[in-house]
């Protein structure tokens, strides 16, 4: 039993069709048949029952399609890690990023590039929680930076530091005129949000419904940016985490502070528990996390 005859009856398996997956393997129906009969024998008991309408997996096919699914997932991983840890300080790194980290994770890279100056970084958006977990199980990426909230035990998370939550205006609104404003300062204005899924969006929602308070929503967003600019063309209010809007972003629009205790949120690095990461990128999360340590 080798692995090309696992790929080949896990293929069968998904397809139920020799012809689809031999199309699929790129390789002849009889030499796919074949392999597979020659699998069987070697296994010493049919994994497919065969008829004129479909195909069944018996039940030590159906044994063996599991062992085999998680036989194939660690070898990719292994070559994965392998590839790393060969390349080693001269590799890649992949971080999923949320945009309001921007003001601070170029000066943890600045300081980390004088000890590793050959390494590739790439940076990538990735929100929401279902995607923060898919591309660390899937080796997508190394790190997640993210303030989704993750119960997940196949992850590792570090708290990192918390925000408030601000809103934010258009230059000329009447609110602006306030020191602090309230929930129900907030309630009848147009209102941008981020799309179901973030959890700064349920954050805010959740502000409202505990202060009994409607919410105009009238946009949602995926990316602050798009927020800020329909605030700067008064198109309405929102709320947005205060670091995000350091830098000339600030002089563009309003923000406010907001008396809710509850308009605050958690920033996070996440990784996968049992990745093996190589020591120049373990030093590159060492470095994120005394950034907030120091």
């Amino acid at each position: 039993m080798d692995f090309k005859q696992l790929q080949y009856f896990i293929a069968v398996t998904d397809q139920m069709n020799f012809s689809k997956a031999a199309e699929k393997l790129h390789i002849s129906q009889p030499s796919l048949s074949n392999a597979i009969k020659k699998l069987e024998h070697e296994v010493g008991s049919p994994l497919l029952e065969r008829n004129t309408r479909n195909l069944q997996l018996t039940e030590a096919g159906e044994l063996l399609y599991e062992r085999a699914k998680v036989i194939l997932k660690n070898m990719e991983v292994l070559k994965i890690e392998m590839d790393e840890v060969i390349v080693h300080g001269t590799s890649e790194i992949t971080i999923g990023a949320m945009e309001s980290i921007k003001h601070w994770l170029p000066k943890v890279i600045s300081e980390y590039k004088k000890g590793y100056p050959q390494m590739m970084i790439h940076l990538v958006d990735i929100l929401g929680s279902k995607r923060v977990k898919k591309s660390l199980k899937s080796y997508k990426t190394h790190l997640i930076i993210t303030n989704q909230i993750m119960n997940d035990e196949e992850l590792e998370v570090k708290s990192l530091y918390e925000e408030r939550l601000v809103a934010v205006l258009p230059l000329n609104h009447p609110l602006a005129e306030k020191d602090k404003l309230t929930i129900g300062d907030l309630s009848d204005e147009p209102f941008i949000i981020g799309t179901e899924g973030f959890q700064t969006r349920r954050d805010i929602l959740d502000a409202f419904d505990k202060a009994e308070k409607n919410i105009n929503i009238q946009f949602e967003i995926e990316r602050f940016e798009t927020a800020v600019s329909l605030v700067r063309e008064n198109l309405g209010i929102t709320i947005l985490p205060e670091n995000y809007l350091k830098g000339p972003t600030a002089k563009t629009i309003v923000q406010k502070e907001i008396d809710c205790p509850n308009l605050r949120r958690n920033v996070y690095v996440v990784y996968l528990k049992n990745r093996h990461l190589p020591v120049a990128i373990r030093q590159l999360l060492t470095d994120i996390v005394q950034f907030f340590e120091h």
